[in-house]
């Protein structure tokens, strides 16, 4: 009688199926052919908003590679120094299956992207289409609203304190950074990956449309303080932060349910955003 299950008992033959393995590329020459991704495309032009679906980011150090794997991101080619091949990005190219993987010594590697690099590796990722945020905030209780922040390693702080203090989603409006910009993804060191986000190209206000209460982080005179029960007794809470310079507008700021502040000493009277926002995720988070 044969076997149900093939393979076994020696009715079949085990197959053993082998992942098709990377293309090792020698870089001679800095105008090789793919090396324009590293090169000379600029942030604007990898994320190419003409045509999304082709935009590309790139992820830089083995450990934050390994993060953006892990949560599901498709690489499209790999830049590293030739010692790294079978050292720390080993793993990574063996998980990445049939992509080049362009290789060199330090030196013409720095010629070609400009800098050094971080840990000696780079990966060429697609930029996935952006969820709508009605799709990834309908099970979320509490979200931040970045309006107008553009320094990227504020976007990354952000976005570390984002993942580690419980923050739902994260939602940007169209005048702040790119989260997935090259400098923002490497300090966030890979949190742009574990926390839901997308862009938010409606006003401020339809955040109430989708069952949000919203607090802006703001002074005023009719700032509360941030550890006021009425914000963290809140079911669903989206906590807005504002722009380095001058803040949240005063529009945004009268279109919103609370104002909060964060109580200060010694006459300071702000902080760096991404510093409020760690103190404001941390005290509004659900209790």
């Amino acid at each position: 009688m044969q076997s149900p299950h093939p393979g076994i008992h020696g009715s079949k033959p085990h197959q053993i199926f082998h992942r098709p393995m990377a293309t090792i590329i020698e870089i001679t020459s800095l105008d090789h052919p793919g090396l324009d991704t590293y090169s000379t495309l600029t942030e604007a032009q990898l994320r190419n908003r003409l045509e999304p679906e082709k935009g590309i980011f790139i992820v830089e150090s083995p450990k934050v590679i390994r993060v953006a794997l892990d949560a599901g991101y498709t690489p499209l080619s790999l830049l590293c120094e030739r010692r790294h091949i079978t050292g720390d990005a080993a793993d990574i190219i063996a998980r990445c299956g049939d992509i080049p993987v362009y290789t060199g010594d330090r030196a013409i590697l720095t010629s070609l992207t400009g800098y050094t690099l971080t840990r000696g590796v780079l990966c060429a990722m697609r930029r996935p289409v952006p969820p709508s945020p009605a799709d990834i905030c309908r099970d979320a209780r509490r979200i931040a609203v970045i309006d107008g922040v553009v320094d990227t390693t504020n976007i990354g702080a952000i976005f570390r304190s984002a993942a580690a203090l419980g923050i739902d989603v994260v939602l940007l409006t169209t005048s702040s950074c790119d989260p997935l910009n090259r400098r923002a993804v490497r300090v966030s060191m890979g949190s742009v990956f574990l926390v839901p986000w997308t862009w938010l190209d409606k006003p401020l206000q339809s955040l109430s449309a989708l069952g949000f209460r919203t607090v802006s982080m703001a002074l005023t005179d009719k700032s509360v303080p941030i550890d006021d029960r009425t914000l963290s007794a809140e079911p669903r809470l989206a906590i807005i932060l504002g722009t380095e310079g001058d803040g949240l507008s005063h529009e945004t700021i009268a279109s919103t349910d609370y104002v909060a502040r964060i109580p200060m000493a010694h006459g300071v009277d702000s902080l760096n955003v991404a510093a409020a926002s760690a103190v404001a995720f941390w005290e509004l988070r659900v209790k």
